[in-house]
């Protein structure tokens, strides 16, 4: 429902009226930014945990040491990008979404839903965002501006490729291993500033990412 509204208010205008793309990203920017001021205004700006909903223990690899809860984490990960994956390569409302994402105007015109396909993305992006809060409640301290994280993932789109859903998966697993790099040699507080340096290097170099690829647009 969060997702749906924030369509409805940030995003339909826009849309209707064939505004620049800019206005998307500013409109996002200011969307969170209100969604984070209701819930701290609503809840406070205080640490929140989750419930021990089960006994947490460590699984040893060799000298790797990974958490049961990690574990759990990683296997729901993983069955939730292939049904992502089939809903986008295999369903029709997935390939109608990945249509409106090329070209609104010529899915339009082979009679695609352009409304209905983007109200159903933001019901698959708000589910998302729900599944990847609950992951980082079971780990992590909760509070409102967690929020911020979304910027590593943005970061690692860009790395991976915007618009490619394996673009996504192989910068984010990148962005992590570098980043856990970083922090054993220069510490976590010089971290952010490498990992924006690299996201520059990547728009500099290959602005498309590792697996996206570049459109041509013919005259």
């Amino acid at each position: 429902m969060v997702a749906l509204a924030g369509e409805f208010i940030a995003f339909r205008r826009i849309t209707l009226n064939n505004t620049s793309p800019v206005y998307f990203f500013v409109s996002s920017i200011t969307l969170g930014t209100m969604f984070e001021g209701i819930v701290t205004v609503k809840v406070g700006a205080n640490f929140y945990n989750y419930p021990q909903f089960f006994q947490n223990s460590t699984i040893k690899f060799g000298s790797v040491v990974i958490s049961t809860s990690d574990l759990l984490m990683f296997f729901c990960s993983v069955v939730t990008l292939l049904i992502l994956a089939y809903i986008l390569q295999k369903t029709r409302q997935g390939r109608g979404l990945r249509s409106v994402s090329f070209d609104r105007d010529t899915a339009s015109l082979m009679g695609i839903n352009v409304t209905r396909t983007i109200q159903f993305t933001f019901i698959v992006s708000g589910a998302l965002a729900g599944l990847a809060g609950v992951f980082l409640g079971i780990n992590y301290t909760l509070y409102p501006t967690l929020g911020s994280l979304v910027v590593k993932g943005f970061i690692a789109s860009v790395i991976g490729g915007l618009g490619s859903l394996t673009g996504a998966i192989i910068g984010a697993v990148l962005l992590g291993f570098v980043e856990t790099i970083l922090i054993s040699l220069v510490g976590s507080g010089y971290t952010p500033v490498f990992t924006f340096l690299l996201m520059l290097v990547f728009l500099l170099v290959r602005p498309s990412g590792i697996a996206g690829s570049n459109v041509q647009e013919k005259a």
